[in-house]
């Protein structure tokens, strides 16, 4: 497994104390702070991914799309919008940058009632109550069907799918966090391990695979390991974001890495045993002492404490393999 971490896209203080922690893969977004150009042109790819290979990180994944919204709701622009992914997947390929972490997550991304609960020693983390949801308006898209989802996802791997196989790109696709719909009307379709089998398969080839996040699989009731060989045995496996939950689908929160549903030991073990090779991240991590919440799940103190857990779950997990 590759120990990586998400930086933002020029070098600050993560960059120097994740070094100094052993990572040597990165996860990144977008280059947004590109003027001239756009953040998925060639250059701008080409020198982010160089600004890490300076600093002795790899750039592994990207986890960021470009305006894609049409796309999901398959109202008129989508065709455009495609066609700025379809070159954005093959500057990819040109830089190569192996893997795009991508969502079908239609009007908005992952999402939280609260970004303040309280959890071990007054930690700040972020949680979902659905309650909460029960009187949210329609947003200005109204009500967006599963079934007008799943047919909107179907033509959009049609167009990217073979793109990615020219450039040499694995598309890693995130299941819907929250796991739950709908959501003010608008459905979320990726909220199990069946539907994330399902999507793959609209469309199959090798580079067409998933991002195993195991928080938001934790909490639509998944057994970690079972998914992990599920997807590992098929090498659709490409990208973990480890982390984990307490609660359900419809009331969650985050926790420590060290404090959720998921046997944490049990999971690195099964990465090793299947042989995963890939890129490994913690995630939306708690905000610690002296932090001000200003990036909910993204402060540094929980991201250090994240990569020394996992770290220490490696060699545990690594040892156990030589044995």
């Amino acid at each position: 497994m590759q120990l990586a971490e998400f930086f933002s896209s020029q070098p600050n203080r993560l960059w120097h104390l994740a070094k100094q922690l052993g990572v040597n893969h990165a996860v990144s977004g977008l280059p947004w702070e590109e003027k001239v150009e756009k953040p998925w042109d060639l250059m701008p790819l080409i020198r982010m991914k160089q600004r890490y290979s300076d600093f002795g990180l790899e750039l592994t994944v990207i986890e960021s799309m470009p305006p894609s919204n049409e796309i999901k709701l398959g109202t008129e622009g989508r065709d455009a919008e495609i066609a700025v992914f379809q070159q954005f997947i093959s500057n990819m390929g040109a830089a190569g940058i192996p893997v795009l972490c991508y969502n079908f997550m239609a009007q908005f991304n992952w999402f939280r009632t609260s970004t303040t609960t309280r959890t071990r020693g007054g930690a700040l983390v972020s949680s979902y109550d659905h309650s909460l949801m029960k009187n949210a308006p329609l947003t200005e898209a109204g009500v967006v069907s599963e079934e007008q989802l799943w047919e909107n996802l179907q033509y959009f791997m049609e167009q990217i799918v073979p793109v990615a196989e020219e450039a040499g790109v694995k598309l890693a696709l995130h299941p819907d966090d929250p796991p739950i719909t709908p959501i003010r009307g608008v459905s979320r379709i990726l909220r199990s391990a069946a539907a994330l089998q399902r999507a793959i398969d609209l469309v199959p080839s090798e580079c067409n695979g998933i991002t195993l996040c195991q928080g938001t699989l934790a909490t639509a009731g998944e057994d970690i390991p079972s998914v992990i060989r599920q997807f590992a045995k098929q090498d659709k496996l490409f990208f973990v974001h480890f982390r984990d939950v307490i609660g359900t689908p419809e009331k969650f929160e985050e926790t420590f890495h060290d404090a959720g549903k998921t046997n944490m030991l049990e999971a690195m073990n099964t990465y090793y045993e299947v042989g995963f090779k890939g890129p490994s991240r913690p995630d939306h991590v708690p905000t610690l002492e002296g932090e001000d919440n200003a990036n909910p799940g993204y402060e540094l103190l929980g991201r250090l404490h994240g990569i020394g857990y996992i770290r220490g779950l490696m060699e545990a997990a690594g040892a156990r393999v030589l044995v």
